[in-house]
């Protein structure tokens, strides 16, 4: 699969003393820091200051150092695991399923909400007065709309509008628009919302956020598509950390929130992105996205042109056998 068997990372890390990391530590020095990486949600000072409460009581836990790093992009963040200057890190799916299939990382535990949701939406949205109504309509003008999206890495502000409602209708997003716009949710939000963009993609969990922050904008916005249940975000570590450690590691952060501290912790909790805790998840929690990818391969390759049928069948095969070897990889560990 193009995206996630052969994509070579090229983003770095974003320059401050606040960012500053480490290599994994394996065991060489029990006292060395560990380091949290955090999928990029708003800026990477809001993300530091939502995430520090709950790893200031992490690194107390663990009687170690416990540094941040958050960063601009979700490249950012996927250059730091690939050189092995993240120990532990917060991430989406799509992310975590690199990290677990390429970088030597396992799922300890998933976010969980406090109305129960299993999960949150991609969205398309236009601003409220936007004479776009249907999706239909939307189609109806290539080359009409300046559109805004997430990166590529993103799995509701890319991955998932591209498979379901893009390439469903044999759309390529970066070339039917006017012009793409690539930028986190919440610039992607405040573009429209102030006229600079006509659609872009979202989610609603970020919207939720989005509304809180932005209340006067976000009533100047509406959506027009939603997709299916996507499965929350992830915590992934380093298989080279020593197993008691990473075991101490993964009963933290799913019981945090539920103790004797636990009015304290909720409250903490609370300030990242408005989560109820941690649920214990391993590897096959990422299933989903790896349908997800091989969904959009094959709408791809349906719409490609083919030297031969041989060659198109070849390709359908590679597809299909790619998609079945990750799955088994998850579901083996």
């Amino acid at each position: 699969m193009r995206a996630w068997f052969s994509a070579c990372v090229l983003c770095a890390l974003c320059s401050g003393p606040v960012l500053a990391a480490s290599p994994a530590q394996g065991d060489v020095d029990p006292n060395a820091p560990l380091t949290f990486g955090i999928l990029p949600i708003g800026g990477p000072a809001e993300s530091l200051e939502a995430w520090r409460p709950m790893l200031d009581d992490l690194s107390k836990a663990l009687a170690r150092p416990v540094r941040a790093v958050s960063v601009t992009t979700y490249e950012g963040i996927a250059q730091a695991i690939s050189e092995q200057r993240v120990d532990i890190a917060f991430l989406s799916g799509r992310l975590a399923l690199d990290a677990v299939t390429r970088q030597n990382m396992q799922v300890i535990g998933q976010l969980t909400r406090g109305d129960g949701s299993r999960g949150y939406y991609a969205v398309v949205i236009v601003a409220a007065d936007s004479r776009l109504r249907t999706v239909d309509q939307l189609f109806a003008r290539p080359g009409k709309w300046r559109f805004a999206r997430g990166e590529a890495l993103s799995v509701s502000g890319y991955l998932v509008p591209e498979t379901q409602l893009f390439a469903a209708r044999n759309v390529d997003s970066d070339t039917f628009f006017a012009s793409v716009h690539i930028d986190n949710h919440q610039n992607n939000a405040l573009a429209v919302a102030n006229g600079e963009a006509d659609v872009a993609t979202n989610n609603s969990a970020d919207l939720e956020r989005f509304k809180q922050h932005f209340p006067d904008q976000y009533a100047r916005l509406r959506v027009l598509w939603q997709s299916s249940l996507i499965p929350h975000a992830v915590i992934v570590i380093r298989n080279d950390l020593p197993l008691a450690l990473r075991e101490r590691v993964a009963t933290f952060i799913t019981s945090y929130g539920k103790g004797k501290d636990g009015p304290r912790e909720e409250a903490n909790l609370k300030l990242i992105h408005d989560i109820s805790g941690f649920a214990r998840a391993g590897n096959a929690v990422l299933v989903p996205f790896v349908d997800i990818e091989y969904s959009l391969e094959k709408r791809r390759a349906t719409s490609a042109q083919w030297v031969s049928e041989a060659a198109r069948e070849a390709r359908f095969h590679k597809i299909t056998a790619d998609h079945d070897a990750v799955v088994k990889q998850l579901d083996g560990k």
